[in-house]
């Protein structure tokens, strides 16, 4: 674990992680679950930062078959999934609870909006600075350098991220 910057809460079998455990990644993505010959085995859950989970069967580190589900509760159906298709593009907190009045916009599925501090832009990931060309987490950390502001015309670099100033406008920010 001390290479990787992952913590283990478990027993061990021959040296190997083994029963019902924790397992923490740096990332702060959590497994709960069963672990056999040092993998995920068996019934478990993958906690995702962000609120979201992936609940599943595991076979030798493997998922065979699990569900996703979004931090506001939205399942993911593979099969039927009618979320934001091209036939309806609303969002879930939308679907769940109608629509906004004429003239209240609605700019992402989080309902109240995440509030962007004054000169920054919201990237769905965190804040960007366009003084320092600093891309933040929400709770304030170093998520990545980005390249000079400037809006988006014609073609999307590939190393670009989209990012939305709090008057709705969409810009890019280039990753150096």
């Amino acid at each position: 674990m001390q290479y990787t910057g992952s913590q283990y809460i478990g027993a061990f079998v021959d040296g190997r992680m083994e029963g019902n455990a924790e397992y923490i990644l740096p990332t702060e993505t959590r497994y709960v679950g069963e672990m056999k010959d040092g993998m995920f085995h068996g019934e478990g859950t993958l906690y995702f930062p962000n609120g979201s989970r992936y609940d599943a069967i595991w076979e030798k580190g493997l998922a065979v078959k699990g569900t996703y589900t979004f931090s506001d509760g939205l399942q993911y159906d593979g099969k039927n999934w009618h979320y934001c298709d091209g036939y309806d593009r609303r969002f879930y907190t939308e679907i769940c609870h109608g629509l906004k009045p004429t003239g209240i916009s609605q700019l992402s599925n989080m309902d109240p909006p995440r509030k962007i501090p004054p000169g920054y832009y919201d990237c769905g990931d965190g804040f960007y600075n366009p003084k320092t060309r600093v891309i933040r987490d929400y709770k304030n950390r170093f998520l990545r350098n980005a390249g000079p502001f400037s809006p988006a015309f014609g073609s999307v670099p590939i190393n670009s991220t989209s990012c939305w100033h709090p008057g709705g406008t969409r810009v890019l920010t280039m990753q150096v």
